[in-house]
């Protein structure tokens, strides 16, 4: 997997497609076990959209020139 958004959409969709599969998840243990794992899942993705979220808006300031420096975290290549 790339480590960028749209992998990690890919991804998620994967994630779904295994939880939408009957045959595969048939006994409780297994859908248990599977939830478990999209719930850590989404969660992780909740966190990498988050932070892409604070670079795109710091982004923002930047172009609109509303600043010209940005803390050394929130730096975006250029």
């Amino acid at each position: 997997m790339k480590n960028d958004l749209g992998s990690l959409n890919n991804y998620l969709f994967e994630e779904l497609e295994r939880l939408n599969d009957e045959e595969e998840l048939s006994d409780d243990e297994k859908l248990n076990k599977e939830i478990k794992r999209s719930k850590a899942i989404t969660d992780v993705a909740q966190a990498i959209i988050n932070n892409a979220n604070v670079v795109l808006k710091s982004q923002i300031l930047m172009n609109d020139g509303k600043t010209t420096a940005l803390p050394k975290m929130l730096e975006t290549e250029k």
